[in-house]
């Protein structure tokens, strides 16, 4: 009789998984957890940063640092979906996760990277109203547009993907329950299914289309007017200025749909779950830890009110020390 057949029959109800993380590299597990261990410091602590001057200084109360404070809670929030586990797998060896702690990683995971594209192209938008339009856009880009278009992409990120729980939470699983990889992704947790996973398939294809597929197209046709409005500037100043403001947006869309094609749109292997792990690891890790980087360097604002804020402490702090 067919293996496959007998351990559908045999199956039990699976309560716990076993994620494999980066246990075929033994003698890595310690400098490994150093290194990602640091990479999440670094990157929640940058996007702290980055929220708390937002919020300190009025002058950058304005809708691009808006949503620069939403993308930097969101890289926060999606690093400690995935990253905490993996610390700890790589720390004890303790890899084990509950079965609903696992759907709720694949819902986590799935909502942030969803909801990241989504504020992303209300960037882009942002971008080419101020780019393009630049007389209206204080009217068209006010406080409540902001707060909608915000809104609209935390709801949907996070509402499209609660099929996909519903339906895996209702999956059977094989006498397998390994899972190869550092956290519960959902291709690698398919895997184990004796289930016939050709719905949630076409689900996930048509999520892709909603919250991957249409956010670049509508960044994509945002960026092609404002390269086509910078580029009839006349002057060399007003085309490097208009240029700057736009830089440090396209610089993490390249970024993040560049690691995104690298790990998910790579010829099929039969060890393509093993060869995907650490690509994984660099696309769950790099976004959040270079985004306030790459928005640091490459916006004065943002460095000016830092210096503000920090002048703004050392005064009272001053102030305080002398009464």
């Amino acid at each position: 009789m067919d293996n496959k057949f007998l351990k559908m029959v045999n199956h039990s109800s699976v309560t716990e998984f076993q994620l494999l993380g980066f246990s075929e590299f033994p003698e890595l597990q310690l400098p490994l957890f150093i290194l990602f261990l640091l990479l999440f410091t670094m990157a929640v602590l940058g996007n702290l940063l980055v929220i708390c001057i937002v919020y300190a200084d009025r002058h950058l109360h304005i809708p691009m640092y808006f949503f620069l404070a939403n993308l930097s809670i969101l890289d926060i929030f999606s690093m400690t979906v995935t990253v905490p586990k993996l610390l700890a797998i790589l720390l004890t060896q303790s890899n084990t996760i509950s079965f609903s702690a696992c759907i709720l990683q694949i819902y986590g995971y799935m909502a942030s990277v969803g909801t990241e594209y989504l504020l992303l192209t209300a960037m882009a938008y942002d971008r080419y109203v101020a780019i393009c339009n630049p007389l209206r856009y204080p009217i068209i880009m006010n406080k409540r547009i902001c707060a909608l278009l915000a809104a609209v992409s935390w709801t949907t990120g996070f509402l499209d993907p609660l099929p996909h729980l519903i339906t895996i939470s209702k999956f059977s699983f094989c006498d397998v329950n390994e899972i190869n990889h550092f956290f519960c992704e959902i291709t690698a947790v398919l895997k184990l299914s004796c289930t016939d996973t050709s719905v949630i398939q076409t689900m996930t294809f048509i999520m892709s289309a909603f919250t991957v597929f249409a956010p670049f197209l509508l960044t994509l046709i945002s960026y092609v007017f404002i390269i086509s409005t910078i580029l009839k500037i006349r002057s060399r100043e007003g085309k490097s200025k208009a240029f700057s403001t736009c830089s440090s947006h396209l610089t993490v869309i390249a970024l993040l749909y560049g690691t995104m094609m690298a790990v998910y749109y790579q010829p099929e292997s039969r060890d393509s779950m093993k060869s995907n792990k650490l690509p994984t690891a660099v696309y769950t890790v790099t976004p959040p830890l270079l985004n306030p980087l790459i928005y640091s360097l490459r916006s004065k604002e943002l460095n000016v009110a830092l210096r503000r804020v920090i002048s703004r402490k050392s005064m009272l702090s001053i102030k305080k020390h002398f009464r």
